[in-house]
């Protein structure tokens, strides 16, 4: 190793690294909230680097924007009452076309809406109501009357955006949540999720994607240990197919996400039960559920004939190699309901993800799609990492959280805020800092002029480099150039010489992200060899990765690789 490389191998202080909407690759002891945007004209009521409006969380790490939201009920409501809904926008620029969008869980109803909502549209989600505005610099307040119509936990969803102007710095989003009671004065605020029952939902509905073709390397738990029984005694199985009804940002807009229902792949499954009525609890077997189509089919060899009880368990864990995680530091689990009596194999059939429990799922199955595609060439996510001694990804996430959008250094956290999983893209380019962590195994670049940075403007060669190979793991996973945020909003960065509005070179993320995606697909065949190549010697720029290290590790920058990086305005 040279005299540069093994000076690079010094692990620098903790940072947070963000999404396209976030704080920045910048090592610093105070790391200040910065954000992506698209250098959208600023209003003369908000010069540029003026707007001070951020989430409700002081210490979260959200950037600063243009435009804020604030949800509020003036009562708490059991079953059968109503409150008063409270929808505050504040703008600090004028916005001529901005949308505000509203959201009730089935828990709750609206009854009255304010003038100029749309009429609400429901579906298995809920009710969804919105309207465009005209902002000019202040404070106006929508009200709407709700009705809680069934108890439970229920979070309701205020989004705020620039629709000509797709960007963190011009949009807001606030939520309510609530424990709706069956009777007066019962109903509390927040919502308790982590261990809940299944949804009940008659029949899968639409928003069904192709399954996944490929089967990820995913070391399966050790199989429980069961108690010995006689040999005549036949095996008992529980099947079924685990899903999840989720909302995505891909394939919607600012006031109409796409309705999915999905297989859940890769997840941690248990078996559960008592042998006799009085017993105690047993771990029957254990499993994951299938790649693409979420199946399970947990066996096991009674101790008795007649098994007093059985439920499966599912946790927000695959195998060993990711999970997600809520507020306290513990999987999100969904059981089904009890199977009692049980002589015989039986199925279970679809089994949903607790509907609170969504979006900690929808992250879990998006970082299967990473996994089966990661460019590795051992079983762990990195091929820095050999098999058994591999590091997990982990996701934290829990409802209303304001605690993201980033990943840290130092606690190998992706932490992701209320509607983040809602964005495949965003998911995956947390977990994209993070795969670059473990490529670079622990060491990370001096990065500078981070804070903020813009995806389509000039920031640094080291910014540009970080964030930019975050941008292109998520554009390789989802085979696209366009980017999507948890509020619905997108920006296609398809671009070449000819594109206007964004800068030139190799200090601008987009160029750095697009190129990173062309040299793997039409160059390298695919990104496991630039992989293998970045975990043996780390770089702090695009020019240090394709000027010093391709050719040092045999990769081609021919002719064919300096036209594609000539398309993006680089040049070497």
């Amino acid at each position: 190793m040279s005299g540069k490389r093994a000076l690079k191998r010094r692990v620098l202080k903790p940072v947070p690294l963000t999404a396209l909407a976030g704080v920045a690759a910048c090592l610093a002891v105070v790391v200040a909230p910065t954000a992506f945007g698209t250098s959208a004209p600023d209003s003369p009521a908000a010069p540029s680097g003026t707007c001070t409006i951020r989430s409700a969380d002081k210490n979260a790490e959200a950037p600063l924007s243009c435009l804020g939201v604030n949800a509020s009920l003036d009562r708490l409501p059991a079953v059968g009452e109503q409150a008063t809904l409270t929808v505050d926008i504040k703008a600090q620029a004028d916005v001529k076309n901005a949308g505000l969008s509203v959201q009730l869980p089935p828990a709750l109803r609206i009854v009255d809406k304010g003038a100029g909502l749309a009429a609400p549209t429901t579906d298995a989600f809920g009710q969804r109501t919105s309207r465009k505005l005209a902002l000019t610099p202040g404070t106006r307040s929508v009200e709407l009357k709700v009705k809680a119509v069934a108890a439970g936990p229920a979070q309701i969803q205020a989004d705020i955006s620039d629709i000509d102007h797709p960007d963190p710095r011009r949009a807001g989003h606030d939520s309510v949540e609530l424990t709706v009671g069956t009777s007066k004065g019962s109903t509390d605020k927040g919502i308790s999720v982590s261990k809940a029952r299944s949804t009940k939902v008659a029949d899968p509905g639409p928003g069904t994607r192709k399954p996944r073709e490929v089967d990820p390397k995913v070391p399966a738990p050790a199989p429980a240990a069961t108690a010995s029984a006689p040999a005549a005694r036949a095996q008992v199985c529980v099947s079924g197919t685990f899903r999840n009804r989720f909302q995505s940002a891909e394939g919607g807009s600012w006031n109409a996400k796409a309705n999915r229902d999905e297989p859940v792949s890769n997840a941690n499954v248990t078996l559960w039960g008592k042998p006799t009525a009085n017993g105690d609890t047993l771990k029957l077997a254990t499993g994951m559920t299938g790649n693409g189509d979420g199946k399970f089919n947990l066996c096991y060899t009674p101790t008795t004939s007649v098994t007093s009880v059985a439920w499966v368990e599912f946790q927000t864990k695959a195998g060993r190699m990711w999970s997600v995680v809520g507020a306290n530091g513990g999987a999100y689990a969904t059981s089904s309901y009890a199977l009692n009596n049980i002589s015989r194999s039986t199925s279970l059939g679809n089994v949903y993800a607790n509907d609170a429990q969504s979006r900690a799922w929808h992250a879990l199955d998006t970082l299967n799609k990473l996994w089966w595609n990661r460019g590795s060439t051992t079983n762990c996510w990195a091929s820095s990492e050999q098999d058994g001694r591999c590091t997990p990804i982990t996701v934290q996430w829990y409802p209303g959280s304001t605690d993201g959008t980033y990943w840290n250094t130092g606690e190998d956290k992706i932490h992701l805020a209320d509607n983040d999983p809602d964005s495949e893209h965003t998911t995956v380019h947390e977990a994209g800092h993070a795969l670059q962590g473990k490529l670079y195994k622990g060491w990370w670049p001096q990065v500078s002029n981070c804070s903020p940075h813009y995806v389509d403007r000039t920031s640094s060669t080291s910014c540009a480099w970080t964030e930019g190979f975050a941008n292109a793991v998520a554009f390789h996973t989802f085979n696209d150039t366009t980017y999507y945020w948890g509020n619905g909003g997108s920006l296609d960065l398809a671009n070449d010489r000819s594109t206007r509005g964004i800068d030139p070179g190799d200090a601008c993320e987009a160029r750095v992200a697009t190129t990173l995606v062309d040299l793997w697909s039409q160059v390298d065949g695919g990104w496991t060899k630039s992989n293998t190549m970045m975990s043996r010697n780390p770089q702090s720029s695009f020019r240090e990765y394709f000027v010093t290290d391709r050719p040092a590790h045999g990769l081609d920058t021919g002719t064919k690789a300096h036209d594609i990086i000539w398309k993006h305005t680089i040049w070497y």
